[in-house]
């Protein structure tokens, strides 16, 4: 069961669904649950009396639940959140350091984007989701729209990508932007994605898994479906998004098309730049070289 979203008096709705708590969380296939929360304007203590609640609950059913690993809250002050040799000092276990002779002490990177760095991609999507899914009435089926797609890949929630419950002005700026208004209403970006390792031309060794990467792209899709069934049209993150959707004008910019476009022909009449699936791409070849007629 899938608690952290949608249990009564210990779910996201009613305790991190505020201007404290961003970041994300992950639903595997295998029925563990990853909590990769991120807070601030809280001290230490106060950021784990809002946890212990759960985490009580969690240990009150050992037949149910295991945690292999303790929680860690740690608090950081903001001024050292990208400070390199803060992190190389006090949390070495967030990042990766440069390993090369004589690397200056600033070249690190998140530890978490190891998989990232040149990967070959499987499959990748995204939907916004909107806070309405949040309410009583609709808790129960988005609890079981996530766990029916993590039974195909791993769900992630990125709640730091949306903007419901943001500041008006917040709001009011954003709209003044292309992006999908989607995002307006979105409490969280629903990420679906996999890949392996890098694979270049003429790389070393025997190259990418395909039949592998088919079967994970296939199990994305299924994924990614669930959720698409749950809130149709949701819209995706232009920036991380599937390469092959269809629909990614309505996906990415929803009502705001039309005007790009316009825009598009008035300043690059020619299409000098051209990039797949951006704006004035339909009237490209799929390699962009060849204007359709």
């Amino acid at each position: 069961n899938i608690v952290v979203i949608v249990a009564d008096d210990l779910g996201y709705a009613d305790v991190l669904f505020n201007s404290r708590w961003g970041e994300s969380v992950y639903f595997r296939p295998d029925n563990s649950l990853v909590l990769g929360m991120v807070f601030h304007g809280l001290a230490q203590a106060e950021a784990a009396a809002v946890w212990k609640p759960f985490f009580d609950w969690v240990r009150a059913a050992p037949a149910d639940y295991a945690m292999p690993s303790a929680p860690r809250v740690i608090a950081v002050p903001a001024r050292h959140w990208w400070d390199p040799v803060y992190l190389r000092r006090n949390l070495p276990e967030t990042i990766v350091a440069d390993a090369r002779p004589g690397a200056p002490e600033n070249h690190v990177f998140w530890a978490g984007n190891q998989d990232e760095a040149g990967f070959f991609l499987h499959g990748y999507e995204s939907a916004w989701l909107p806070a309405t899914l949040l309410r009583r009435d609709r808790q129960a089926r988005f609890n079981d729209a996530v766990f029916d797609g993590s039974r195909h890949w791993k769900v992630s929630l990125h709640f730091n990508k949306g903007l419901a419950g943001a500041p008006p002005d917040v709001v009011a700026a954003a709209k003044d932007t292309s992006m999908n208004k989607a995002v307006m209403s979105a409490f969280a970006l629903a990420i679906i994605a996999g890949g392996g390792p890098p694979a270049y031309p003429g790389m070393p060794g025997p190259g990418p898994d395909l039949a592998q990467a088919r079967g994970d792209a296939a199990a994305i899709a299924k994924c990614i479906g669930v959720l698409r069934r749950l809130v149709p049209g949701a819209g995706s993150y232009v920036s991380e998004a599937g390469f092959f959707d269809a629909d990614w004008r309505r996906s990415y910019w929803g009502g705001n098309y039309a005007r790009l476009s316009a825009i598009k022909r008035k300043y690059d009449p020619t299409g000098l730049f051209i990039v797949h699936h951006g704006v004035g791409s339909e009237h490209w070849s799929a390699d962009g070289f060849t204007r359709l007629a």
